[in-house]
């Protein structure tokens, strides 16, 4: 039985697509570069606000400034909820999940960003102060398990009876390493570029989050 549930933020949640890929590009032509196409950007997303950076820089084919990072993270700051919303049925889903089990979140996004985008959507209700990790935190970032195993340890949930869900390769691993179930959101952006060969059958992949409910 499944007694806590752990969600990534990002492709998993919440569709913050556009509002990372305007930031990214808004960046970009800061910098004298042209505009990247949505769904690039949205294969870069999963690993932290300094990976992305680097990668759509990357794309862009331009020099990376030494405050990239600062910059990018003061644009989107801005535009944290211009378009970002949560996927259809998450609500419901998590208020049917939380009368049976523990729920948290765990994201490689920085937590103020993080909380900032679940009160906007009014999600945190959900989630306990101390069940949402951020990124920027003391412990090391997905796909490394510290985070999930602090969140089972938290609520004294064995790993195998934890679920994580996301949406990306950096997720599965991540469920992998602590010794936790996963689910995959297919309708994620991350799943996009999920490298299918890694799929053991053990996964529960999700086609809609209130398919969750039958788990």
């Amino acid at each position: 039985m499944t007694r806590l549930y752990v969600f990534d933020l990002d492709g998993t949640l919440v569709d913050s697509l556009r509002d990372l890929a305007d930031s990214a590009n808004d960046l970009v032509v800061e910098c004298g570069g042209t505009p990247l196409p949505l769904d690039a950007i949205g294969r870069m997303v999963g690993e932290g606000a300094a990976t992305l950076v680097v990668r759509f820089f990357e794309a862009a084919g331009l020099e990376r400034p030494p405050d990239a990072l600062a910059r990018f993270l003061a644009i989107y700051d801005t535009r944290l909820l211009n378009y970002t919303r949560e996927y259809a049925g998450i609500r419901e889903t998590l208020a049917s999940l939380e009368e049976r089990a523990s729920l948290a979140v765990l994201t490689n996004k920085p937590l103020e960003a993080t909380r900032r985008v679940l009160d906007g959507l009014k999600l945190s209700s959900f989630f306990d102060r101390d069940a949402v990790l951020g990124g920027d935190g003391p412990l090391k970032r997905k796909p490394d398990p510290a985070g999930l195993l602090q969140l089972c340890a938290r609520v004294d949930v064995p790993p195998a009876d934890a679920m994580l869900v996301g949406d990306s390769v950096v997720d599965w691993e991540t469920a992998r390493n602590a010794g936790a179930k996963v689910a995959l959101a297919r309708y994620g952006f991350g799943f996009r570029e999920f490298p299918r060969e890694k799929l053991t059958g053990s996964e529960t992949l999700l086609d809609s989050p209130r398919e969750l409910l039958m788990f």
